[in-house]
């Protein structure tokens, strides 16, 4: 089975088919891929964290946990952590 990093490696030369394709096998990992995906969303950057944030989103409530968790240690990472749990939860962020 290929990492999470790897899979996110494949987005860079992807095509939509292919980006739909990644992010539905990441959601397929499930509440498993969560910690290593809250960790790379603080990394990646453009399409590679749009997938991550959709993929967190996805998997849903598994997320909130690592989200709020990785917030409180990176607050430049706070304003993301909480857009998202918006989105999972139906609540506006605080």
């Amino acid at each position: 089975m290929q990492s999470i990093e790897e899979m996110l490696k494949k987005l860079e030369n992807a095509d939509n088919t292919q980006k739909n394709e990644i992010e539905n096998q990441l959601v397929s990992i499930g509440s498993k891929a969560v910690p290593e995906l809250v960790n790379q969303l603080q990394i990646v950057r453009g399409i590679k964290r749009g997938v991550v944030a959709m993929t967190l989103i996805r998997i849903g409530d598994a997320s909130v946990e690592y989200l709020k968790k990785a917030a409180g240690n990176n607050k430049d990472f706070e304003w993301v952590a909480k857009y998202l749990i918006s989105e999972i939860t139906g609540e506006l962020a605080a």
